[in-house]
C-alpha cells in the first residue's frame, strides 16, 4: 500500500502540463526512432543527453523514459512490414510478423503488437513500482565485494549470453573496458592511455562513445553496404484492428509474454532479446501441443499471431524491469539503461538505495510517467501505426545525412572541442569495424559505463580488507554471483558443443546409411 501511495503521489506530479508535454514528445520521438531500422531508443537517448543538461532532472528523465518505451513500442513496425527489425529486441517479432504481412494480415500483426506492448508496459511498470523497494532493501546488503561480483556477472552475462558468441562478446567488452580506462586514475592521479593529449585526461565522454557507436557507426555501415542495404520504399499497411478470433489467440500470449519479460528484465545482462526468444519458443511449443491434442492447427511458419503477441509483450515488460537494477542498484542491463545511468551521473545523482531516500520524488514521478507514456503510446500507435512506416519512404541519403549532422552537433555542443569530433570519428570507424565483423556493440557500451565502477568497487573492497582478496568471496551473495558467472560463461559453450556433437552423429549415420 505504501508503494501504491507513493506511486499515486508520483502520478499527480507527472500529470502536470509540462511533464505531460515531455512525455508526449518522448513517446513520439521514441516511436519514430524505433521504426527506423538500425536506430533504436539507445541512440535517441544518447543524442538527447547533451540537449537536456539545462532541463529539470525530473522532466529530463521523464523524456528519457518515454523515448525508451516508445523505442521498444515502435520497433516492431519494420519487423512486421519490412522484415527488418527496428532494433535488436524486435528480431523475434520478425519471424511470424512478416509472414503475417506477406499473407495480407499486416494490420492484425500491427494491432496485436501494439496492444500487447500496452498490456506489458502497464503490468511491468506496476511490478517495478511494487518490487523496487524490496530490491532496494536487498541492495543494502551489498558491500564493495558484492558490487564487484555483480559487475563481473553483468560483464559475462552480456558478453556470453546476449551477444550469442562468447569470443565476440568478450572482445566487445574488452574494447569498452579499454575506452573506460582512458583518463586520470582516481586513486593515484596517474594518467592512463592519454597519448599525451590534455583532452583525454578527462576520459572519453559517454556521449561521444554512444553517439559514435550507435549513430555514426550505423551510418557508415549502411553507406558501406550500398545497394545491399534494405529497400525502405516497399511498404504495405492498413488498419490494425483485431477480430474476436485474433483476440482469443493473442490474449493468453500477451499474459505469458508479460510474465516472461517481467521475470527477465531485472536480471543484469539479460537484455530484451532473451525473453523475446523464450516467449517465441514457448508459444511455438504450446501451439504444437494444442495441435497434437486435436485443437486448432498451428500456424507457426505461416504467420501465427501468437508469435507476435508473445515476443512483443516480453519485449516491453523487460523494458520496465530494467529500471529495477538501474534505480535500485545502479546497474544497467541494456545499452539504453547504461546511457540513462550516465545521465544520472551528469546530474550528480547516484542510482542505488540512497536515490530512493534522497530523490524519492524524482523516482516515483519517473515510474508514474511510464504509466502515462503507455497510455499515450496506445493512443498514438493503435490507429496510426501504419503511418509510422511512411518514415521509411524518406530517401536514405537525406535520412542518414540528417543523423550525421545531428550527431556532430550533439558532440560539438559538449564543450566546442574539435578533438572531440576526431574522437567521435575514430569511435564511429571502430563501431563500423565491429559491425562488419559481427562483433556486438552492446557489451562495449556496458564496459564503458561499468568498467570504472568495477575498478572503484574492487579498490574499495581491497582497501577495506587491507589487501586481503578473500573479501571478494566473503559472503553468500558474492559466491552465488560468481557461480552464475561460471554458468553464464559455460552454458552457451556447452550448448554449442552439444549441437556440434549431434550434427556430427547425424553425419556419421548418414554416411553409414549410404555405405
Amino acid at each position: 500500500m505504501e508503494a501504491l501511495n507513493l506511486l499515486g503521489d508520483g502520478l499527480a506530479a507527472a500529470l502536470t502540463p509540462n511533464n505531460l508535454l515531455w512525455a508526449l514528445c518522448g513517446v513520439l520521438l521514441g516511436t519514430a526512432v524505433g521504426v527506423l531500422p538500425g536506430m533504436g531508443s539507445a541512440m535517441a537517448v544518447a543524442l538527447l543527453l547533451p540537449v537536456t543538461f539545462q532541463m529539470d532532472p525530473t522532466s529530463a528523465f521523464i523524456l528519457f523514459a518515454a523515448v525508451y518505451y516508445g523505442g521498444m513500442f515502435g520497433g516492431a513496425t519494420t519487423s512486421i512490414l519490412l522484415n527488418t527489425p527496428g532494433q535488436a529486441s524486435s528480431i523475434a517479432t520478425m519471424y511470424e510478423g512478416h509472414k503475417m504481412a506477406l499473407a495480407g494480415r499486416a494490420p492484425q500483426a500491427l494491432g496485436t503488437a501494439v496492444i500487447g506492448s500496452f498490456v506489458a508496459s502497464i503490468v511491468g511498470t506496476l511490478a517495478v513500482a511494487m518490487f523496487a523497494p524490496t530490491m532496494v532493501e536487498f541492495a543494502l546488503k551489498f558491500g564493495p565485494g558484492e558490487y564487484f561480483a555483480l559487475t563481473i556477472f553483468s560483464f559475462v552475462a552480456v558478453a556470453a549470453v546476449v551477444s550469442g558468441s562468447v569470443l565476440r562478446g568478450m572482445a566487445s567488452l574488452l574494447i569498452g573496458l579499454a575506452i573506460g580506462l582512458v583518463g586520470i586514475d582516481s586513486q593515484s592521479g596517474a594518467p592512463r592511455f592519454d597519448f599525451g593529449s590534455a583532452v583525454l585526461l578527462d576520459g572519453v565522454n559517454i556521449i561521444i562513445v554512444t553517439v559514435g557507436m550507435l549513430a555514426l557507426g550505423e551510418v557508415l555501415y549502411v553507406a558501406a553496404r550500398g545497394r545491399n542495404a534494405p529497400d525502405l520504399g516497399r511498404i504495405r499497411s492498413g488498419k490494425p484492428w483485431l477480430k474476436k478470433r485474433d483476440m482469443r489467440r493473442s490474449f493468453p500470449a500477451w499474459l505469458r509474454g508479460t510474465a516472461i519479460g517481467t521475470a527477465f528484465g531485472p536480471i543484469p545482462g539479460s537484455g530484451a532479446e532473451i525473453p523475446t526468444f523464450i516467449s517465441l519458443g514457448a508459444e511455438r511449443r504450446l501451439a504444437k501441443r494444442r495441435e497434437r491434442r486435436g485443437g486448432e492447427k498451428s500456424e507457426f511458419g505461416k504467420g501465427a499471431i501468437e508469435g507476435v503477441a508473445g515476443p512483443e509483450s516480453a519485449n516491453n515488460a523487460s523494458a520496465a524491469g530494467t529500471l529495477v537494477p538501474l534505480l535500485g542498484l545502479g546497474l544497467p542491463t541494456s545499452a539504453t539503461a547504461a546511457i540513462m545511468l550516465a545521465a544520472f551521473q551528469q546530474y550528480g545523482l547516484q542510482p542505488g538505495p540512497v536515490l530512493f531516500e534522497r530523490n524519492g520524488d524524482l523516482v516515483w514521478t519517473l515510474l508514474a510517467s511510464l504509466l502515462i507514456g503507455s497510455v499515450l503510446l496506445l493512443a498514438i500507435n493503435l490507429p496510426f501505426a501504419p503511418l509510422w512506416a511512411k518514415l521509411l519512404k524518406l530517401p536514405k541519403p537525406y535520412l542518414y545525412a540528417g543523423i550525421t549532422l545531428f550527431s556532430v552537433l550533439a558532440v560539438y555542443a559538449i564543450n566546442g572541442s574539435v578533438v572531440h569530433l576526431v574522437m567521435l570519428l575514430a569511435i564511429a570507424v571502430l563501431a563500423f569495424g565491429m559491425r562488419h565483423f559481427g562483433v556486438p556493440v552492446a557489451p562495449a557500451l556496458i564496459g564503458v559505463v561499468l568498467g570504472p565502477i568495477a575498478e572503484t568497487e574492487l579498490r574499495r573492497a581491497l582497501a577495506a580488507s587491507d589487501g586481503d582478496p578473500s573479501i571478494l568471496v566473503g559472503s553468500s551473495i558474492s559466491i552465488g554471483l560468481y557461480v552464475l558467472v561460471v554458468l553464464a560463461a559455460l552454458v552457451p559453450l556447452a550448448a554449442r558443443l552439444r549441437r556440434a556433437r549431434v550434427s556430427r552423429r547425424a553425419e556419421e549415420r548418414a554416411g553409414a546409411d549410404v555405405a
